[in-house]
């Protein structure tokens, strides 16, 4: 079935997916993901040191963790910090663990050592899919930093076992989609979430009707077109991570270029 989507792409088009590496100096990983107009700063810190609960258990290895918000102007209304209500908001706490969840699933924690490593994902400008773009340039951020730690033989092996990247698939006007933004997610009456490994190996999958339902069929095609967006950011993740290892310009530079698009 044809669709008619509002930015003129196809049904199993991306939007024009990018990473700018390098643009939080001070982290030991970090990338400005851009799915469309959705951006994200993803960066990963490593802390020497794993969490209390790790230490009464004795549990071997280390630990990846991410913490998710999005700042106050991201959106078209002001969206207040968490801070200024007291605590987390639902979303963003369920976003985190997601993320969470994803790198874990594909990080080998044994091979890590006795250190945590921090995922922070702040979203400046948001137009739908700001977990899937966390989750993907997420898993840049986290690859970076673990490829600083081998350089500089803090660890033996390389514990990132393989890439894991996230997406959006909805229906929108009676057909199946790929990569959600903001009017199609709104108005979408099937939305799916789905991470993938770069195996095409499931980590994890949420779906839902908004005041719907949706067939077999449906969600074969939404899957179907989840791998194949899947596959596309693999390829544009492992060239984001080779060029973080080659000499750069200036963060900041980096980051006006990519907003200036």
């Amino acid at each position: 079935m044809s669709v008619t989507r509002p930015d003129g792409r196809q049904a199993d088009q991306l939007r024009p997916v990018s990473f700018a590496p390098g643009v939080a100096p001070h982290a030991d990983g970090s990338v400005l993901v851009s799915f469309g107009n959705t951006k994200v700063i993803c960066a990963a810190t490593v802390q020497e040191d794993v969490p209390r609960w790790m230490k009464q258990q004795k549990v071997v290895g280390g630990w990846v963790t991410a913490e998710y918000s999005m700042l106050p102007y991201s959106t078209h209304d002001r969206k207040p910090r968490d801070i200024s209500r007291g605590k987390l908001d639902g979303r963003s706490s369920e976003i985190q663990r997601l993320i969470g969840r994803s790198l874990r699933a594909v990080t080998d924690l044994g091979k890590l050592g006795q250190r945590t490593i921090w995922v922070d994902c702040d979203v400046l400008q948001a137009d739908g899919g700001t977990r899937t773009a966390s989750v993907t340039g997420g898993c840049v951020a986290l690859a970076i930093a673990l490829n600083r730690l081998m350089g500089a033989g803090k660890l033996k092996d390389f514990p990132l076992k393989q890439l894991v990247s996230a997406i959006s698939t909805g229906v929108y006007e009676g057909g199946p989609v790929l990569d959600l933004n903001y009017p199609e997610d709104k108005a979408a009456t099937v939305d799916f979430n789905v991470v993938m490994t770069e195996r095409g190996e499931f980590v994890e999958v949420q779906g839902s009707g908004e005041e719907a339902v949706f067939t077999g069929d449906e969600m074969t095609a939404m899957l179907a077109l989840a791998k194949k967006g899947s596959e596309e950011l693999v390829t544009l993740q492992k060239a984001a991570i080779l060029e973080a290892d080659r000499p750069e310009g200036p963060a900041l530079a980096d980051l006006a270029a990519a907003f200036s698009k």
